[in-house]
């Protein structure tokens, strides 16, 4: 009795699905480049190409502001408004607001800009947050020149300015301030050393081993933002890092 032939199936060939994006540039390369080209649906094309990018950093903006929300702390207050010689009320200076959020934005890679437009009687600040992907989101406020005290037309301007900037940017990232003496949980600007100090500190890093830098990028990021006050302690047990490696290295030779 002749034994059946078992053929065996054909393994199915799957291929990697291409990125979207991709196959439509693809799809675009092709019709492009044919003479009878229909421009109508070059066109089409082209919009339904942006309309994805746009997508795709929004999304990836969506991503960064919700992994930013957790490392932004309260900041402190450390600004006062004083009217007739008495203090009514606190709050965070737009400096202090900069100084402390400015350094968490670039790590999730963020950008804030404003521009600022004469109005009827006032002026419009417009906070505009930006995103490496290419998304961007804003916010607009109306103010009236701030004429309290006794500021000349400048100041009025300077005053309702920096308020503004102070305002749309708490709305935009959702800033929370608190008092400065709350126990030590609202966040105070910290000062970071100084240019020379910080070319100073990448000197000694190039001469470190790796492990050594990777130790530095994890504790500090870079040279430019090491606190003023871990500056001679960073310093030094950089030194001692850089003489145990040149020891290592001269007893193995």
């Amino acid at each position: 009795m002749t034994s059946p032939i078992v053929v065996p199936e054909q393994r199915r060939q799957v291929a990697a699905a291409a990125p979207a994006d991709s196959s439509i540039l693809a799809v675009i390369s092709r019709v492009a480049s044919d003479p009878s080209c229909d421009m109508d649906k070059f066109e089409r094309l082209m919009v339904m190409h942006e309309r994805m990018q746009a997508r795709d950093a929004e999304t990836q903006f969506n991503a960064a502001m919700a992994a930013m929300q957790s490392d932004i702390p309260s900041i402190a207050e450390r600004g006062a408004i004083v009217v007739n010689g008495q203090k009514r009320s606190d709050y965070a200076t737009f400096e202090d607001i900069n100084d402390v959020i400015k350094p968490i934005m670039q790590t999730h890679g963020f950008a804030i800009t404003f521009k600022v437009e004469n109005t009827p009687g006032g002026m419009s600040v417009t906070g505009i947050l930006m995103h490496r992907a290419g998304h961007r989101e804003s916010t607009s406020m109306l103010l009236p020149l701030d004429t309290s005290g006794s500021k000349n037309a400048v100041q009025a301007v300077g005053s309702s300015v920096s308020y503004g900037k102070r305002y749309v940017m708490s709305a935009l990232l959702n800033l929370t301030t608190r008092g400065e003496d709350d126990d030590g949980h609202a966040a105070v600007p910290t000062a970071n050393v100084t240019t020379i100090q910080a070319a100073g500190i990448n000197a000694l890093l190039e001469r470190c081993t790796e492990k050594t830098r990777d130790w530095f990028i994890g504790e500090y990021g870079s040279a430019e933002v090491v606190p003023k006050g871990a500056h001679d302690r960073l310093v030094a047990q950089l030194n001692k890092a850089i003489k145990a490696s040149e020891a290592a290295n001269a007893d193995s030779h």
